[in-house]
C-alpha cells in the first residue's frame, strides 16, 4: 500500500530522500538496509513511499518533474542513484521567511510566479505525509506550511529545528485533527548530534566528570551558506545543545552549532567534538573527534523510517506526538531519551507494543 508524501524544500536533503526511495526499492525484508532500522517496517518497505507533491520557491526548480529537480543547482549533495520521471512538478510556495539574507543573492526567485494554494495541491494530490525541509531560521514557514498541512488532513514531519512537534499546542492541533505529527529538527544516522551524545553518555556512565564540551560544524551547502546569518540560528543552536544536555546530568559550559560556510566541500559536513574531563584522582582526560560526511543521505533513512512511522500511526488511530520515533529520529523531540533506549521504544512502537 503507497504511503503518499509531500516534500516541502526540494533541496540536497529532499534530493538524497527521493534518490534512496528508488536505491533500495527491491532490497528483500530480511536485507540488513543502511540507514533503516526495517527493511520492512510495520508491514511497509521503501517501495511504498510515493511522492505525489512537492514545493520550493527557486526558479530553476519550480515547473520542473521531481526527478530533475534534486539533482538542479544550487543542490550539490551526491548523486548515488538514477530516478525515472515520477510525474510530479514542483510547485511554488509563498518564501515568507526562508530565505535569509545570504540565501537571496543564491537562490532564483520569479516575482511573477504567483504561489499555489498548497492546502489545495495537498488534497488534491492525495498527500498523507507532509516532510519540511525549509532552510534554518523559517519560523513563520514552517509554522504556515503545518497549517497547510492540518488543513489537507496530513501527518507532518518536521525536519527542521522550528519547534512544532514539540510544542504542546500545536501537538494538541494535530491530536485534535486525529493527524500524527514527528518531529523536531532530523537527527543523522551518524552525524554530530548522535555521536556527541554517545561520546557524552559513554563518559557519565564510566564516571568520567565532564567539565567542558564544544561542537563544530563547517560545511559548503546552502543550509550552512544561509546559517553564516547568526540571527536565525536561535532555534538550531537550543535543538541540538538540548540533545547534548539531556545526556549529561549537571551542568557544564557546552557551546554547539554551525560555524563557517566552506563552499568546496559541497554538500559534506565536517564536525569537530571537543571534551574535556576528569577521573580518579583528579587525572584530566581529553577527547577530540573528527567526523566528516555527506550530510544530506546521513538523514535520509531516517525520515523513510518516519514516514512509515506515521502511516502506521494513521493505521492504528494513533494522532498527535509520535514519542517514541521522534526521540529516534530527532535532534529536539517532545521527550529526549538516550539512543538506546529511544530505539528499543521504536521497536516496541513498530511492533504495537508501544502506542506512541
Amino acid at each position: 500500500m503507497a504511503i503518499k508524501a509531500a516534500i516541502v524544500g526540494v533541496g540536497n536533503c529532499a534530493s538524497a530522500l527521493v534518490q534512496g526511495t528508488h536505491y533500495y526499492r527491491d532490497v528483500k525484508d530480511e536485507e540488513l538496509v543502511p540507514g533503516l532500522i526495517h527493511a520492512n517496517m510495520g508491514g511497509y518497505r521503501v517501495r511504498d513511499v510515493e511522492f505525489v507533491a512537492a514545493f520550493d520557491v527557486d526558479a530553476r526548480k519550480v515547473g520542473k518533474d521531481i526527478s530533475e529537480a534534486i539533482f538542479t543547482h544550487p543542490n550539490n549533495t551526491r548523486k548515488f542513484c538514477d530516478v525515472p520521471k515520477l510525474g510530479v512538478r514542483v510547485k511554488k510556495g509563498p518564501v515568507m521567511d526562508g530565505l535569509g539574507k545570504y540565501l537571496k543573492g543564491y537562490v532564483e526567485v520569479n516575482d511573477d510566479d504567483q504561489p499555489v494554494d498548497v492546502a489545495k495541491e495537498l488534497t488534491d494530490s492525495g498527500a498523507e505525509v507532509v516532510v519540511n525541509y525549509l532552510p534554518v531560521g523559517s519560523e513563520q514557514a514552517v509554522r504556515w506550511y503545518a497549517e497547510q498541512a492540518l488543513k489537507a488532513g496530513c501527518a507532518f514531519v518536521n525536519c527542521m529545528p522550528v519547534f512544532i512537534a514539540s510544542d504542546i499546542s500545536w501537538a494538541k492541533r494535530f491530536e485534535e485533527k486525529k493527524l500524527p505529527v514527528a518531529g523536531d529538527d532530523v537527527m543523522s544516522q551518524l552525524g554530530a548530534t548522535v555521536l556527541h551524545k554517545t561520546i557524552a553518555k559513554l563518559l557519565v556512565d564510566r564516571g568520567v566528570k565532564i567539565k567542558e564540551t564544544y561542537q563544530l560544524n563547517i560545511g559548503g551547502d546552502t543550509d550552512f551558506l544561509n546559517m553564516l546569518e547568526e540571527e536565525r540560528l536561535v532555534s538550531k543552536r537550543i535543538s541540538k545543545t538540548s540533545a547534548v544536555k539531556a545526556l549529561i546530568p549537571y551542568e557544564v559550559p557546552l557551546r554547539i552549532g554551525p560555524s563557517d560556510y566552506v563552499p568546496f566541500l559541497d554538500n559534506k559536513k565536517i564536525c569537530y567534538i571537543y571534551m574535556e574531563g576528569e577521573y580518579f584522582g583528579g587525572t584530566p582526560v581529553q577527547v577530540d573527534v573528527k567526523l566528516d560526511v555527506w550530510d544530506s543521505p546521513n538523514s535520509a533513512g531516517v525520515v523513510i523510517d518516519v514516514i512509515r512511522a506515521c502511516r502506521i500511526a494513521f493505521d492504528r488511530g494513533i494522532s498527535g506526538q509520535l514519542i517514541s520515533p521522534s526521540a529516534f529520529a530527532f535532534k529536539h523531540p517532545p521527550v529526549q531519551m538516550p539512543y538506546e533506549v529511544a530505539k528499543r521504544n521504536f521497536e516496541e512502537f513498530i511492533e504495537g507494543k508501544r502506542e506512541r
